[in-house]
């Protein structure tokens, strides 16, 4: 029934932004082919993780496995928040024959979709009990790793492939497809291997998940070798001191140099703060004010999952309407209103039309909030180190999100609700002071699109009045 509800509402939201993008201008890049690209990148970039941590969590406690070890799941993301470390190769590494045949970007796809879909089969065959975890773990560990690769080429090439007026378009359809290839190893998987479903077990169901490369290898077929230059790839040109200069310093060095790149991850780390503390209590707050189960999921996956697939679809002209700058800025105080909505519910106490309210607002807005802050990063990374830097930027804004937002429960503990969805308010403040700093120097739009030395200057176009004037001295 969920996967019926969820897929109904990305099919109809994706029929009304094709739509619109035949009479509105600024959702017509929806229709180029690259946008659409992006979209079968994100199917092939979203399934995998649903499968570690919704999926097989699901599978473990189907047969038997103790609770206390299903949780050490969690860990698996840990790949996600170090890919970093491993970018730079995937961005200077050739493969042979694979980067001569390919490019760089598609040879590193094609690659790592082969291991993974090899990865996911021997997961799915590897029948975990209690006695005999260690294939299965094994198997985990390699499908993770795989997979944080897999989106450092994805997201590398998906800057790489987009024109500037299709970039924000182009972020938006991939977190389309990342929702799709979430519901192909949630609901599908379970459908497809569970008895109440297809009844095809476990390894079937996990073999056929694992098609979900697919999307990603036709749309790379079709879209080319996108803007890497393929002279970036040259394995020990000038020797391993220049070659590793050039890998893994370079990247750092060119980035730090910039002007307010300090100011600059300073924003990235602390942007959305206050918006992931709030989301790590909102389900602890539900059931203390008394909603039933029932109410939750109707409200959350009804009412909330709508609101935020037209919240991301909303995001790109929200940028071409706005500017970059003012985007940022608007949607972070959009997100600051939302978290104030559920101090309103926690005083109101149980009223599911308030709470439909408070995670409507919430999900449009982080829809909206995501897609901008996403284009901001992509647009953040060097046409040179594409996949180094956006993979360093993203792991920030991860750092932020998770570790900042810890002490929540704390929080909650010593103010009550109201004063805790209150301090999510005041928190994300830092962020929004940050962003008008940058603003007011000029570096939002100067540092989007970056040109690296080696380009002609490929920067993100963005309108004069996207900058306020200086201040007069």
């Amino acid at each position: 029934m969920q996967l019926g509800l969820d897929t109904a509402v990305l099919i109809a939201v994706i029929a009304l932004v094709i739509g619109l993008a035949f009479v509105i201008p600024s959702f017509s890049p929806y229709r180029r082919p690259m946008p659409i690209v992006a979209f079968l990148l994100g199917i092939s970039s979203g399934f995998p993780l649903t499968l570690l941590l919704g999926t097989m969590t699901f599978w473990l406690s189907k047969v038997g496995i103790e609770k206390s070890t299903i949780g050490f799941a969690i860990g698996l993301t840990t790949p996600y928040t170090l890919k970093f470390l491993w970018a730079p190769l995937v961005d200077r590494l050739p493969l042979p024959f694979l980067t001569k045949a390919f490019g760089q970007r598609r040879g590193w796809l094609f690659f790592i979709q082969a291991l993974l879909v090899i990865a996911i089969w021997n997961l799915g065959t590897s029948n975990p009990t209690n006695d005999n975890l260690a294939p299965f773990a094994f198997w985990a560990i390699a499908v993770a790793f795989l997979s944080a690769t897999q989106d450092i080429v994805i997201d590398a090439y998906r800057i790489e492939i987009l024109s500037d007026a299709e970039l924000p378009h182009g972020t938006a359809m991939n977190q389309f497809g990342y929702r799709t290839g979430n519901l192909i190893a949630g609901v599908g998987t379970i459908a497809l291997a569970s008895p109440e479903g297809f009844n095809l077990g476990w390894a079937a169901a996990y073999g056929f998940t694992g098609l979900a490369v697919l999307p990603a290898l036709l749309g790379a077929l079709y879209a080319g070798s996108g803007r890497f230059d393929p002279t970036r790839a040259n394995a020990l040109a000038g020797g391993f001191a220049a070659w590793l200069k050039d890998t893994v310093v370079n990247p750092f060095r060119e980035f730090l140099g910039r002007n307010g790149a300090v100011l600059i991850l300073l924003f990235v780390l602390v942007y959305k703060v206050g918006d992931a503390m709030g989301q790590g209590m909102l389900n602890p707050m539900i059931v203390e004010l008394g909603f039933t189960d029932t109410e939750f999921v109707a409200i959350n996956k009804g009412v909330g999952f709508v609101a935020l697939i037209v919240g991301s679809a909303c995001g790109a002209p929200f940028i071409a309407w706005l500017g970059m700058g003012r985007a940022l800025l608007i949607s972070g105080l959009l997100m600051m209103f939302s978290n104030f909505l559920f101090a309103v519910l926690a005083a109101v106490g149980h009223s599911p039309l308030m709470l439909a309210i408070a995670v409507g607002t919430e999900n449009f807005t982080s829809g909206i909030g995501l897609t901008v802050f996403v284009t901001y990063l992509s647009g953040l990374s060097s046409l040179a180190y594409t996949a180094t830097q956006f993979a360093l930027l993203s792991s920030f804004a991860a750092v932020g999100r998770t570790w900042l937002a810890t002490p929540g429960g704390y929080i909650a503990e010593g103010l009550g609700w109201v004063g805790f969805w209150i301090v999510t308010v005041v928190i994300a403040a830092p962020g929004m002071l940050l962003l008008w700093m940058l603003w007011r120097k000029g570096f939002v739009v100067q540092t989007v699109r970056q040109p690296s030395t080696e380009d002609d200057g490929h920067e993100l176009a963005h309108r004069d009045e996207d900058r306020p004037a200086p201040a007069r001295t």
